[in-house]
């Protein structure tokens, strides 16, 4: 009997590696298209398209259609670098800051310090850089005889279908972007797919109608199948531009237009049927009966490169529409297959497609990394805050899923962001704080700077940026256990951002007799957006957020010398490091009437709060120091200050719901419900406030930021789901810890710490199938997921080891496919 059994598990174990694999993801995409069924005229109604590097809005109206297109590498390159003799250093300032008297009721009440703060800022006050629209292209129709009844957009493949009626019969104008080509491709079709002839009267490319003055005018081209135009980006600041002569950094676009169907010049009519000649760059079709087929291409670079480059439009035919897109789709297809989930509640699952459809429209390996708003521009949609870097959560919080979701080549624009950034941010640290390593700037672009973009000592001081910015670079390793990411992309800013933080802890006003302790502090420092700089420095010493994530850099820095085995090399810096642990400042708390003890954000704060992000609890994560595995004591003061936390909205529905998750207490009932309030028609969710209070009142628009752009931080939705799904973030991996066992759930490849790719499946309550393969070789560390009962493993197809215990831990090597089942 007991030789059947074993037989009957091994051949059921051969089996199980291609059971936890068959999931067909792209299948599993297709059923949760974004769809409109009238005309999207606004922006934000429109279909996302894009390939990571340019993006386009498919917007509908009652007459047309158009393409608003953007681009990653598309900016406004204008920089402000004035008052660089004027800013000073941190010592000449901190002894401004200490001058000023306790009893103002801000640091603006003194005007000498305020003259200061206004002389730092007023660089950022420029309207540049910025993201730069690159244009639109307009399909008109007489809709006398055309009828446009709406759009979907299919997520799988990035396929957008526009439904008309033309003269009663249903056509579609079928639309996607070539995945690795800056190309946009249409076509019109029948029913069955098969080619029409145009059913449109008018054809214009528009240049951006936010084009500034100073800007040299674009080159428009005209031919009988083409139109297109060229658009100059100076590099220099108006006052210092030369239009004719140009600057040799300038940059330059280039928006091409080539069809199959012919154009010709003509007249429209205006008020009281007057005829005007078309504007320029617009076009009537030629009703010639040819297949409506045509593509659009999007070329940026040097100026001087743009400039002598020929049209690279491939031809506009069924051959090239095709060719695009099967390589398209089968880029989307391999893009898919990295993990995919099958969820017993449809809108969880609809919120994850649709995010990781977003993330790969706006992210790509090689090109510049997506700011605020991404690569979807128009007019002065996408421009808030320069659409720029912000370090202090909105640039690390789209690169939060590519780890657990398997997609780490979606990590890789924000580590070139990092080098990007590491030159600047050493000279501020090495000219303006007079120490080692880098200093991270709040907010950058990615254009050249040579000076730091927001020298202001308010939001320009928060410390726990710099440890935050190369946090990422971490987790690319601990997730991917890659030793030469490691050691060739990783190590050098992550040990820049421990030099710094260990000179400015050892200092004199951060180390010493003055504190009463024997800690090294974090002084000054701002907490995440709430107080600025404080007279007094009230609120300016040993944030959480600072505290957390100089840990978290501290230990990943240790652990990385160990990894490569440069302990000899590091060690005097090691030495410090293990010094400054040692006495790190605590975590500081309140007492709440209603919730007990709880942790605040920084020393002196009381219970009453509303944040702006959920900067009580980021020692859970980013700082991932607590969790699920915490001290029970521990725990129970972060679920009451879980409990506590009062958030204004707009900056925490991924960041404080994944804290929730990360302790096991998210109620996804309401999570869905912030989320469908979030939801604008085009499928993103948007940031929108949630309370008034703090810095909002009733008279506040709870929207005002959804006309700003794409908010891409938004896109990192799916992570809080993932969490909920599997954690391993402590190098343990956890199933299902923030899931109701009575929802049927099932994921395929999810990565964990450790390089292990997770499958599972978890139906009525009851684990069918789990399934982990081993990249790296590592030991591994599971959660029994049927509680302490045994566990079989099946190694490679053949049956092995039985382990038992409520946490099972066994050997792995490289490429392993391991089956667990209940024994």
């Amino acid at each position: 009997m007991n030789k059947i059994i074993i037989i009957l598990l091994t051949v059921w174990a051969y089996s199980l590696p291609l059971f936890a694999q068959k999931m067909d993801v792209v299948k599993r995409a297709h059923r949760h298209p974004i769809v409109l069924n009238k005309p999207a005229v606004n922006f934000f109604e429109g279909a996302l398209l894009g390939n990571g590097g340019m993006g386009v809005v498919v917007t509908t109206r009652p007459d047309a259609i158009s393409f608003h297109f953007g681009h990653n590498s598309v900016w406004d390159i204008r920089v402000a670098e004035n008052h660089r003799d004027e800013i000073g250093t941190f010592d000449q300032v901190m002894q401004k800051a200490k001058a000023l008297s306790p009893n103002l009721r801000t640091i603006y009440e003194d005007k000498g310090f305020q003259d200061y703060l206004s002389m730092t800022a007023d660089n950022y006050r420029k309207p540049y850089p910025r993201p730069f629209p690159c244009g639109t292209v307009l399909l008109g129709f007489d809709r006398r005889e055309v009828e446009l009844i709406g759009h979907k957009l299919d997520v799988a493949n990035g396929l957008c279908e526009v439904y008309l009626l033309h003269k009663g019969v249903k056509n579609t104008l079928e639309v996607f972007t070539d995945m690795d080509s800056d190309i946009l491709w249409f076509r019109l079709v029948d029913e069955h797919k098969r080619v029409l002839p145009s059913c449109f009267n008018r054809f214009r490319i528009i240049p951006d109608r936010d084009t500034p003055k100073d800007f040299p005018s674009y080159t428009k081209k005209e031919t009988s199948t083409s139109l297109g135009f060229r658009q100059t980006l100076p590099y220099q600041e108006p006052e210092q531009y030369d239009k004719e002569k140009g600057h040799p950094k300038d940059k330059a676009f280039r928006l091409d237009a080539r069809l199959n169907f012919s154009l010709e010049d003509g007249v429209h009519y205006s008020t009281l049927g007057i005829a005007d000649p078309l504007q320029p760059l617009e076009r009537h079709i030629v009703k010639d009966g040819k297949p409506f087929i045509g593509n659009v291409v999007l070329t940026e670079g040097l100026a001087s490169e743009i400039a002598s480059k020929p049209e690279e439009n491939p031809l506009p035919d069924m051959n090239g529409y095709q060719a695009s897109r099967n390589k398209s789709d089968a880029l989307w297809k391999a893009y898919w297959d990295k993990s995919g989930v099958e969820l017993s509640d449809t809108f969880l699952e609809q919120i994850w497609y649709w995010n990781h459809y977003f993330l790969n429209c706006a992210v790509r390996a090689g090109v510049t990394c997506p700011g605020l708003f991404g690569n979807w521009s128009y007019g002065k949609i996408g421009t808030e805050w320069h659409g720029d870097y912000h370090l202090n959560y909105n640039l690390q919080q789209p690169f939060w899923l590519p780890f657990s979701s398997n997609r780490l080549d979606k990590n890789l624009p924000y580590v070139d962001m990092v080098y990007h950034l590491l030159p600047i941010s050493r000279q501020w640290a090495k000219e303006y704080y007079g120490m080692r390593g880098a200093f991270f700037p709040h907010s950058a672009y990615p254009t050249d700077m040579t000076l730091h973009p927001y020298p202001v000592p308010d939001w320009g001081w928060e410390v726990f940026e710099t440890p935050w910015a190369v946090q990422g670079l971490w987790w690319h390793y601990t997730y991917s256990q890659d030793i030469d990411f490691l050691r060739d992309r990783a190590f050098e800013p992550i040990k820049d951002a421990v030099l710094f933080l260990v000179d400015y802890m050892k200092r004199p006003d951060a180390h010493g007799s003055q504190w009463k302790d024997e800690r090294y502090h974090i002084f000054p420092s701002v907490p995440p957006e709430l107080y600025g700089l404080q007279p007094g420095f009230k609120f300016n010493y040993d944030t959480q957020a600072d505290i957390t994530l100089a840990k978290f850099v501290f230990n990943a820095y240790m652990e990385a010398v160990d990894v490569l085995k440069i302990s000899r090399q590091e060690a005097a810096l090691v030495k410090d490091v293990k010094t400054v642990l040692s006495k790190m400042p605590e975590y500081s708390t309140t007492e709440s009437a209603q919730y007990g003890t709880i942790y605040t954000s920084v020393p002196g704060e009381n219970d009453k709060m509303v944040y702006n992000v959920p900067a009580t609890m980021m020692h859970i994560f980013p700082g991932e120091e607590f969790g699920l595995d915490s001290p029970a004591e521990t725990y129970r003061m972060l679920v009451n200050t879980f409990r506590a936390h009062q958030n204004e909205g707009g900056n925490e529905i991924v960041f404080q719901n994944l804290q929730a998750a990360r302790l096991g207490i998210l109620d996804l009932e309401r999570f869905k419900r912030q989320v469908n309030y979030a939801l604008l028609p085009d499928g993103t969710a948007s940031d929108f406030a949630l309370q008034a209070g703090g810095r909002y009142s009733d008279n506040t628009d709870f929207k005002y930021m959804e006309r700003m752009g794409i908010w891409v931080e938004n896109f990192a939705l799916p992570v809080v789901i993932n969490e909920c799904l599997m954690q391993s973030n402590n190098g343990a991996i956890r199933l299902f810890p923030n899931w109701d066992k009575k929802n049927d759930a099932m994921f395929s490849t999810l990565r964990a710490v450790g390089a292990f790719l997770v499958s599972c499946k978890l139906s009525e309550g009851n684990i069918l199938y789990l399934h982990i393969l081993s990249e790296k070789g590592r030991l591994c560390k599971l959660k029994n997921p049927w509680g302490s009962l045994s566990v079989q493993l099946v190694r490679n197809g053949k049956t092995a080891e039985v382990l038992s215990g409520e946490w099972i831990t066994f050997k792995t090597s490289v490429n392993e496919k391991i089956a667990l089942i209940n024994k």
